[in-house]
């Protein structure tokens, strides 16, 4: 992927981003998906205009997305490279409005993420990158700036990222043999962004996640020179048939 390609998913990822804030800025109406999770017109907003933006720049690469997920596994299994897209993560911290829900755009290749976008509407910040050649991150349209993860200070103690959604006695129990220096609230997918960016050192994830929430975030913090990897050390595998993903840990 180029760098004019990874400009064109970035402006994929603003234009929907746009759109969730037409939505974002006034009452908008929340409803209900068959578990019960908040799904607002924003979700369907963005995705639509990520799938038309996708398809007229790369019609040749096929497309999962969160809203679109009902496709077979017999039909994507022999996918080797698509787009994976969540249109709206953090429809919790979207419906609370406190600004840190994303767009997420990855692509993956032998089942494996290549490449991702996150996209931060609420805050005009994108983060992007390149796993083997860079991430960086743009505020307000201006340059991108470079961004990698930090060495982690094991005796001062670390920077530990928890979901603001999410608290769980797992992630207590995994943390009990490791010095915590500042625990960091946020939400969605600018969890891996933090780590990715330096400002934490660590996300353990030990709860339920798809894959789609995943992706995006994982090739920005690998781009940056850190490691998404599964509690028993293993790599996350992307288009299972089952797109739940096990637990993991981010690391810088």
């Amino acid at each position: 992927m180029s760098n004019l390609d990874l400009e064109k998913v970035c402006a994929v990822a603003r234009k929907a981003g746009s759109a969730i804030m037409e939505i974002y800025a006034g009452d908008h109406d929340v409803e209900f998906k068959d578990d019960r999770s908040p799904l607002t017109a924003a979700d369907k907003a963005s995705h639509d205009v990520i799938m038309a933006g996708l398809r007229q720049h790369f019609p040749e690469i096929p497309i999962l997305s969160e809203e679109g997920k009902d496709i077979p596994y017999a039909e994507r299994k022999g996918w080797q490279r698509f787009w994976l897209v969540d249109p709206l993560d953090g429809t919790k911290e979207f419906i609370k409005r406190n600004g840190e829900f994303t767009v997420n755009i990855a692509l993956v290749e032998a089942g494996r993420v290549v490449a991702g976008v996150v996209y931060v509407p609420a805050q005009d910040r994108m983060f992007f990158g390149r796993v083997g050649d860079g991430a960086w991150r743009v505020d307000d349209g201006n340059e991108a700036m470079a961004i990698n993860v930090r060495k982690a200070d094991h005796e001062g103690g670390l920077t530990v990222v928890m979901s603001r959604s999410h608290p769980s006695p797992e992630l207590a129990d995994y943390l009990k043999d490791i010095t915590v220096s500042e625990a960091l609230p946020v939400g969605s997918s600018l969890k891996f962004c933090v780590v990715a960016e330096g400002r934490a050192d660590l996300y353990p994830r030990l709860g339920p996640t798809m894959e789609w929430d995943t992706a995006a975030g994982q090739a920005v913090v690998e781009a940056a020179g850190g490691t998404v990897r599964q509690v028993n050390g293993s790599t996350l595998h992307y288009n299972k048939e089952n797109l739940l993903n096990p637990f993991f840990i981010v690391k810088g």
